[in-house]
């Protein structure tokens, strides 16, 4: 994610289209994929502190899970900072938060991000800065760069959904680890967030195709 590129970032669909395109000039497997999949979502979402505890909520617990407690932390209005410093442990537990994800979301509302400053910086320090809170991995803070800031040439190498449709698309003897993944990435700069949303949608044209829903 070098040089001028990480700044560069994806605000409307036209930017997502003009990317796929390029993709699959470049690479002839992206332009099968492209064909099965069609046009590919934009998926911008605003950015914050809420979809940061948004994603910490959602972890390691299925969607319908994810959606049910993010719904009691919103009516219990949970999901401002100053609410949620001044919460107890047991006002967040009511919102069906565990006890590791209370710590995570104390420790991000503590952080006092400056996400003004984050909206202007490169993809690299983003990740930096976000993976010192405790909770949050890069897998988080790289999908925050990709769609709450829209920065076009960033990858979440570590997605089982990533790494399988990689492995399929480009019939790869195994599915590729984190590290495999991000270097097989590099041959898609600088358009690895439309690359990364292309191979997501592809996952689930393979998937639905194999009967797995």
């Amino acid at each position: 994610m070098g040089g001028t590129a990480r700044m560069r970032r994806i605000t409307c669909q036209a930017d997502v289209d003009q990317d796929a395109h390029c993709l699959a000039v470049m690479h002839a497997q992206f332009a099968v994929a492209l064909t099965q999949t069609g046009t590919l979502p934009l998926r911008l979402r605003s950015d914050g502190f809420e979809p940061l505890l948004s994603a910490i909520v959602s972890q390691q617990v299925s969607v319908a899970s994810a959606n049910a407690i993010w719904s009691r932390v919103c009516a219990a209005d949970m999901h401002k900072a100053a609410n949620v410093l001044t919460a107890s442990d047991d006002d967040l537990r009511a919102c069906g938060l565990s006890r590791p994800k209370v710590k995570y979301a104390k420790a991000l509302a503590a952080a006092d991000l400056d996400f003004n400053a984050l909206r202007h910086a490169p993809t690299d320090q983003v990740i930096t800065i976000l993976t010192q809170i405790n909770g949050i991995g890069r897998w988080t803070a790289e999908i925050y760069a990709m769609f709450s800031l829209g920065h076009a040439d960033v990858f979440a190498a570590n997605d089982l959904a990533l790494q399988e449709a990689a492995k399929i698309l480009f019939e790869l003897d195994a599915r590729p680890n984190e590290k495999q993944m991000r270097a097989l990435a590099e041959d898609w700069a600088p358009y690895r967030s439309v690359a990364a949303r292309l191979l997501w949608a592809y996952y689930r044209v393979v998937k639905t195709r194999e009967g797995i829903r």
